[in-house]
């Protein structure tokens, strides 16, 4: 059995950020062979995922995606994330130093509240989306 805390093709994110949720609606619809499962940091497989690997659920400074297993952060999980969708294209944007690359990474998730909102409560996925949300550890 796989181990649920080291999971395959799934991002781990803010579910009261504005921006997080709209990256999850849209990267949903750039994922053509609908293999990508989200989890929101809120729920107690986001949070066991979160602690389990560095991240305060109650205070996110990034997202993870997991790739074979391995999270990925920052700029590097954006880019992980993109890879597996129909967006592939962008990974050129690998050539940019990671460290520049996480520094627009930080700054704009440092200000997302600030310049996208946030919601009081943790996003409602529709039906569709709702098939490929995974709350509870596996």
């Amino acid at each position: 059995m796989a181990d649920p805390l080291r999971p395959d093709g799934l991002m781990l994110f803010d579910g009261v950020c504005n921006l997080c949720t709209a990256s999850v609606r849209i990267a949903s619809r750039l994922d053509r062979a609908g293999v990508l499962r989200f989890t929101p940091i809120q729920s107690p497989y986001g949070q066991a995922l979160a602690r389990a690997h560095g991240i305060d659920p109650g205070a996110p400074s990034t997202f993870a995606f997991f790739e074979h297993g391995e999270p990925r952060l920052r700029s590097d999980g954006a880019l992980a994330l993109v890879g597996r969708t129909s967006w592939r294209w962008l990974g050129f944007l690998k050539l940019t130093p990671r460290p520049v690359r996480d520094a627009v990474y930080d700054w704009v998730a440092a200000n997302r509240y600030r310049l996208f909102g946030r919601k009081d409560v943790c996003m409602i996925p529709t039906p569709e989306l709702a098939a490929r949300f995974v709350t509870e550890r596996p």
